[in-house]
């Protein structure tokens, strides 16, 4: 009898674990985009903000990750206001408090994986130089890997990555250099579900997301827009 009872239950705790795995379209729904690469996600009952700048800081992130300096994806009071306690900040870049994290890093934190990768200009290199070693990031938990490329041309790493939903910048004048470079980075990856960002402020355009979404919904690919703040 006892065995049979742990049997059941094990089966119970397997069927459990299996429903707590996410959709990758119940995952979008847990993402806020907040301008160019400045991201909330919950993933693994953790709050991560990636790159939080037009953010009024009055929830506290259980982890903050930083692609690089550029003052449009780091405000050192956005982050100081974001960090409490239990705050761990990951960054591409040295900074007392921070942790440096590096291309092929990762770290885990009870059920979320941060796993960094390049992040880098091919042609236009003086943006975001490869020696920099900044960062873009992989956040693997519930079943469902997020991709956020931070800022970056498409790059041959990329091929060598996969995920269920990418976040990639429209670019033209830092990063990517077309519309379409920023499609085949999404073929790349092999994302289910490809996210536009990186537009609307200094570089790309809504008609170049609503382009994005259309090429690569030509493809078979889902693409979608995260709603977008209010000005």
């Amino acid at each position: 009898m006892k065995i049979r009872t742990y049997i059941v239950l094990g089966v119970l705790a397997g069927v459990a674990s299996v429903a707590a795995a996410l959709t990758p379209e119940e995952a979008v729904k847990r993402m806020d985009w907040n301008y160019q690469n400045s991201l909330r996600i919950k993933l693994a009952d953790k709050i991560v903000y990636i790159d939080p700048t037009w953010v009024d800081g009055s929830e506290k992130a259980d982890i903050v990750l930083l692609t690089h300096t550029h003052g449009d994806h780091f405000k050192a009071d956005v982050v100081q206001k974001l960090t409490g306690p239990q705050t761990t900040v990951l960054a591409a870049f040295d900074r007392e408090g921070y942790v440096r994290i590096k291309p092929g890093d990762k770290r885990t934190f009870d059920g979320l994986t941060i796993e960094a990768v390049p992040a880098y200009n091919i042609k236009k290199t003086s943006n975001h130089p490869q020696a920099n070693q900044w960062c873009g990031f992989i956040l693997s938990g519930e079943g469902v890997r997020i991709y956020d490329a931070g800022d970056t041309e498409r790059i041959p790493e990329m091929k060598s990555i996969t995920c269920d939903i990418a976040l990639l910048p429209l670019g033209q004048t830092y990063t990517m250099t077309s519309v379409d470079e920023a499609v085949q980075a999404a073929l790349d990856v092999k994302a289910k579900i490809a996210i536009p960002v990186h537009f609307g402020l200094y570089e790309g355009t809504n008609a170049d997301a609503d382009a994005f979404i259309a090429a690569l919904a030509a493809k078979g690919v889902k693409a979608q827009r995260l709603p977008s703040p209010p000005k």
